[in-house]
């Protein structure tokens, strides 16, 4: 298998990888395109790029990934955060010491879109993106530079453990970012 075949797929061979029995993860299908787009099974795609990110940011509870169309992006976008127009990923957490860690919704319009104009495998980028949102989840920001310089290591840690390059590379080339 080629590299670019492997990576397209942002899930490692070995799918029996579980999220620690500390992490449980719902799945809720909403786009019915998403299977198809995606290349695999959505439950287990969560649950193995969960996985991943747990292992190296640990937490405990239960996340819920809301797979959905641009259309309920753009409501919850509205909806919370005034926002007119769907974003590739929403997360919402729960208050400290919740059960549940909480929410996290992927849009796959928009994540089809950047994808494409980012020429990056649409897997691997919808796995930055539910990296980014459990990041979120569990404290981590990039409202400033240094949060931000923070956050994207942890993600480039995490990715690299489910074989996605990084996906800052093409910014740091050409000096975006």
């Amino acid at each position: 298998m080629t590299n670019a075949a492997a990576e397209s797929r942002a899930m490692p061979d070995d799918l029996s990888d579980s999220p620690p029995d500390r992490l449980r993860v719902e799945v809720a299908l909403e786009d019915p395109a998403w299977p198809d787009t995606l290349g695999a099974d959505p439950d287990l795609w969560a649950q193995t790029i969960l996985a991943a990110a747990c292992r190296h940011a640990p937490a405990e509870g239960e996340v819920c990934v809301l797979l959905c169309g641009d259309g309920r992006s753009r409501e919850l976008n509205v909806a919370w955060r005034n926002k007119d127009q769907p974003t590739n990923v929403l997360s919402f957490p729960s208050p400290a010491g919740a059960a549940h860690l909480g929410d996290i919704a992927l849009a796959l319009g928009v994540i089809t879109r950047e994808a494409q104009e980012q020429a990056k495998p649409f897997a691997s980028h919808a796995a930055h993106m539910l990296v980014h949102g459990y990041l979120h989840l569990v404290g981590y920001d990039h409202g400033t530079d240094a949060e931000a310089e923070i956050m994207e290591d942890m993600e480039r840690a995490i990715l690299r453990d489910l074989g996605v390059s990084d996906p800052y590379l093409s910014e740091r080339l050409s000096g975006e970012g």
